[in-house]
Formats: structure tokens, sequence, C-alpha cells
């Protein structure tokens, strides 16, 4: 059974420009995506129609066969995305942490926003497909419910290299957020602070030029980062495409569980509380002495109860995170629909 195509692997006559075009489109949508908790950049390929174009182009050059339309996919999406990430990084942090409700609003409608797009692939529904999304959405609920660590050594080489693996897997797995994972492995804040920093040591910040040194501390954090990343893409794009390949249903329906189930953990009303003495934070004992001390951005969440003008803000973001999603695929739909209707029929 082949893999379920898109626009960038269908037609090899197409200009290579609106690949091209495409491609930067999706990287982009995808660096932003990584940067935040709770959204797919897997999703957001899917949703400017580069998805599965994006996993075959990357199974194709790790087993050494360089198609033009290929590489200039590989180079689109790779090269705006990094782009995204290094100039928005700390931007997008700031809004997440100082308008959590908002942002997290938006986030549930571009994530749900997807769910139209996946299904396209899918169908027609099998009983494998529906198995695989409930076992699928199960886990993302679990995560969920277990919630960010806030104990991870954010020290560790380790953990920083794992951090990149989960970011790559996000970059592949419609529904699975990097930003999310990263918060889970206690690497959030310190990895997008240390984006920032990159930035700021090869643009500056306005007051002042270049600074190398803030550059080479960086790349204690850069270096097994991007080895992570790369592993992981690798590693993950060749399975998921040996799994569309060969238990297609099965691997689409795990798909959309992933997508439904990453929304659990986007509840909007929950906003930094200070910690209390005997709390844990980040693997440090919370004190009178040293309460004071905490950053905000380490406080934990707490809910809160949203009032009318929260609800009605919190319902026009997701409404408009919805229609993100739907303009932006608009630019494959209707080819996606052409493509899995010729591969179903």
């Amino acid at each position: 059974m082949e893999t379920p195509e898109d626009p960038t692997s269908a037609p090899e006559d197409a200009p290579l420009a609106s690949t091209a075009v495409r491609g930067v489109i999706g990287g982009v949508l995808m660096g932003l995506a990584n940067l935040v908790p709770g959204i797919s950049g897997g999703t957001m390929l899917l949703a400017a129609g580069v998805y599965t174009g994006f996993i075959t182009a990357i199974a194709e050059v790790t087993t050494l066969r360089f198609r033009p339309r290929s590489l200039v996919l590989l180079a689109a999406i790779v090269g705006s995305a990094a782009l995204g990430i290094l100039l928005l990084a700390g931007t997008v942090r700031d809004l997440v942490l100082e308008q959590r409700w908002l942002m997290y609003s938006l986030f549930i409608g571009l994530t749900l926003g997807g769910v139209p797009l996946l299904w396209r692939l899918a169908r027609p529904a099998s009983p494998a497909l529906f198995a695989s999304a409930a076992v699928a959405f199960a886990v993302m609920c679990v995560m969920a419910i277990g919630g960010p660590s806030s104990g991870a050594d954010s020290t560790s080489t380790v953990w920083v290299f794992l951090a990149g693996m989960a970011a790559a897997s996000a970059m592949i797995l419609p529904g699975v957020s990097g930003g999310y994972l990263l918060l889970l492995l206690g690497q959030y804040e310190r990895i997008l602070g240390t984006v920032d920093q990159l930035k700021r040591g090869l643009l500056g910040d306005g007051a002042s030029g270049a600074d190398p040194a803030l550059v080479i501390d960086a790349m204690s954090v850069v270096i097994p980062l991007g080895v992570g990343v790369v592993v992981g893409v690798v590693g993950v794009s060749n399975a998921l495409k040996w799994l569309l390949e060969h238990y297609e249903k099965a691997t689409l329906g795990a798909l959309l569980g992933l997508l439904l189930g990453a929304v659990v953990g986007l509840w909007p009303f929950q906003e930094p509380t200070p910690p209390e003495p005997g709390d844990v934070v980040k693997g440090i004992l919370v004190t009178e002495a040293n309460r004071d001390s905490i950053d905000p951005e380490d406080w934990p969440l707490a809910r809160f109860t949203p009032s009318p003008g929260h609800v009605g803000g919190s319902v026009a973001a997701v409404a408009f995170g919805l229609a993100a999603t739907w303009a932006i695929g608009r630019l494959g739909g209707r080819d996606d629909e052409d493509a899995t209707a010729s591969e179903n029929g």
C-alpha cells in the first residue's frame, strides 16, 4: 500500500517554485509550532499540504536518493523553520508566559483545525483506525494528567539531547507538541531562552552589536539539541514512512488520536501561582528563605475561574485558530482530496 500522497509528491511536472513556496509556508508554521506547548509542527505541515512530501523527502535523502523536488522541499521547510525559531523564540516565549490563557485558546483552535486535514488522508474509516486512535488518545490524556515535570536536571546534556529528539518527533507526528514534550522534560524555558540568547549573540539586541561570547555559551545547549533533532527526524520519519506503507489505517488512526489528545493538556484558564514552602520547583525545595528568589517563569500552574471576558476572548481565539488552519489547508486541500480519492478508489 502506498503512502498517502499530497501535492508535493504527486505531479512531477509541477513548478519547483510552487513546491518551494508551499515548503516555506509550512516551515515557518512548523518552526512557530515547535516553540509553543500544545501545538504540533507536524500538524502545520499537514495544513500546508507538505506533510507526506516532507516524510518522503527525508526518507529519500537518508537512503542517498537525491531528487531535485525533495531537496527543494527539504531546504525550504528546514531553512524557514530554523529562521522562524531563531527570530521569534523570545517573542513567542514571552506571549505564552504573559498571555497564557489567550495563547492556549489559539493553540486549541490551530490544533483542532488539523483534524479534518488528517481525516481526509485516513478515510474511509476502519476498525483498526478507531482502535489505534483510541489508544493514542488515551496516551495523550495520561501525559496531560501527569503534567509537566519540574524536577528534570536542566543542566544535563543527555536531557537536552532527549529534548531535541522530542522536538523532532513533533516535526513528524501531527498532534505531538514539541513544546509540550519539552515541558514534560523540564527543558522548555531553558531551550527557548538559549535560542533567544543565540539570536542576540548573532544579531545583537539593538543596543549593541553581535556578541561571540553569547554564541559560544549557547553552544553547550545548541549542539546536543541539534544532534537530538537530526537523530529524531531521521529515525521517526523513516519509521513512520514504513508504518504508513505497511499499516496505513492503524498509523493514521494513531496520528488522529494524538492530534485530538493534544488538546487535553491545553486547558486555557490556568495561571502561574507562587510556590508554597515544601513545594519542589526544578529540583529545589521551596522554603521561606528562598521562596522570593524563584523566577515567576518557574511557578506552578493553577486553574482559575474565567470571567465572561476570558470566555469570550477564548472562544474568539479558538475560532481564529480553526479559521487560520482551514485557510492554510486550502493551499493544498483539493489536491489532497483528489490524491486520497484516487488512492482509495
